[in-house]
């Protein structure tokens, strides 16, 4: 195949604490520089791109974030019709930026454009249309991985939809559906490709977008943990577990992903109660669903003036039960509190892929979950499955997987061959394909 110049957005990238479609871009940015294409990465960041090369760089790397003023927004939008030109952000490395450098994803060069995704959505419900970006000597094709309502000039501009969840659970998102549908349906008929990450999120598309099938294009995702991690002594893994959290190795369950409606954390917690398990759940993930009637099993009972308020009673009734909660833990510690885990409860009520369950498989490590959207699609039969929506179910499993280390160690066998079926070898062989199909 011909080695050309693709263009991934940055929307997700520029996360503090990225997001499973951050993981996404940064695997395919990765497995597109191998295969030979080079890569430029277009954020749309709250600093603008001046002039100084120096200051330039530093903005790039400054934590910092900011709401853009209604005013600015107010002021690009009445030039937002013909086009907004991003420029190039030099990275010369005379800023000391070994950690922010560590989660970019490999590129040939970096554009920025001032708020450049906040101002396409606004764009989109003023104008009823895309907005076009551009810059200097552009990519052949712009790969969005994110349905975002933006084309880049002369290009060929492909999306990725990972599920169309807003749609098919209502009620699991705070998107407005309305955009939501009409941001998709526009893609649906205009995109000069559309990619997915499972064959039941490509039969979403099709059937609720009406899109023809072969349009779109499902590659599924991979996991590519750095060989320092997986190459690890267990005992040297266990060890860290034990020390900074005071977990037994292979003695606790856990759950990890955000906590919000479609992940059921809710019925997660129930099960796990209902169980009268002797070993504790941990559960690690930011909360992103205000008022959740989950959020209450785990002592938090909403937000009052942003912060978040705590009921004491549901909280002591956590405690006792052994429920832990982390909010966050960077790639390293996440993977060694799987890796020691006895069994990952992900039962989902819908993932576009479920990234959780490969990332366990590969650690070794035993899952547990859902047979509903793509769930068992990724799993096979290398994972206990239960109706993510049934309590006893969940809480069979979980006792099931507590008392049998036969069946613990089935699943975390056959999990490790599972994890090779999504190999980045294979996610390569998928992208070749799909990048043959654009002319």
């Amino acid at each position: 195949m011909t080695n050309r110049r693709i263009m991934i957005d940055g929307y997700n990238l520029a996360l503090e604490r990225g997001t499973g479609v951050a993981t996404y871009s940064r695997n395919l940015s990765l497995e597109l520089s191998k295969l030979g294409h080079k890569i430029d990465l277009l954020y749309g960041l709250r600093t603008s791109t001046g002039t100084n090369p120096l200051l330039n760089e530093v903005n790039f790397f400054d934590p910092v974030t900011k709401s853009p003023k209604t005013m600015d927004v107010a002021k690009t939008l009445l030039r937002s019709p013909m086009g907004l030109k991003a420029r190039e952000v030099p990275i010369t490395g005379k800023v000391i930026a070994r950690h922010p450098t560590r989660i970019l994803p490999p590129y040939d060069r970096i554009f920025n454009y001032q708020h450049l995704f906040t101002v396409a959505r606004w764009h989109f419900k003023v104008y009823g249309k895309f907005m076009e970006t551009s810059y200097e000597r552009p990519a052949e094709i712009a790969h969005w991985t994110y349905p975002l309502p933006i084309r880049l000039k002369h290009a060929q501009n492909i999306y990725t939809i990972h599920d169309l969840v807003p749609l098919r659970l209502p009620y699991t998102t705070l998107d407005n559906k309305k955009e939501y549908f009409r941001v998709a349906r526009d893609i649906a008929r205009d995109a000069d490709h559309i990619v997915t990450v499972s064959e039941a999120s490509k039969r979403d598309i099709v059937d609720l977008l009406g899109v023809p099938e072969e349009k779109v294009t499902n590659t599924y995702q991979s996991v590519s943990l750095p060989s320092a991690i997986l190459e690890r002594p267990f005992d040297e893994v266990a060890t860290e577990v034990e020390a900074i959290f005071g977990l037994e190795p292979k003695k606790y369950f856990l759950f990890f992903g955000a906590i919000e409606p479609k992940k059921n954390v809710g019925r997660i917690i129930e099960a796990y109660l209902a169980s009268q398990s002797r070993y504790p759940l941990v559960v690690v993930g930011q909360l992103t669903w205000k008022d959740a009637n989950d959020l209450r099993l785990l002592g938090v009972s909403g937000q009052s003036g942003g912060k978040k308020t705590v009921d004491p009673s549901i909280s002591a009734v956590s405690r006792a039960q052994q429920i832990i909660r982390l909010e966050y833990l960077p790639l390293n510690m996440l993977a060694s509190i799987i890796r020691c885990a006895r069994t990952v409860v992900f039962p989902s009520l819908y993932e576009g892929f479920g990234l959780p369950i490969l990332e366990a498989m590969q650690l070794g490590t035993g899952v547990i979950t859902g047979t509903e959207g793509s769930n068992p699609e990724v799993s096979g039969d290398s994972a206990y499955l239960v109706d993510p929506y049934d309590v006893g179910a969940i809480a069979r499993a979980i006792r099931d997987m507590q008392n049998d280390d036969d069946m613990v160690a089935h699943y975390e066998a056959a999990g490790r061959e599972r994890a090779k079926l999504f190999s980045p070898e294979r996610y390569s062989e998928r992208l070749t394909e799909l990048y043959k199909k654009l002319k």
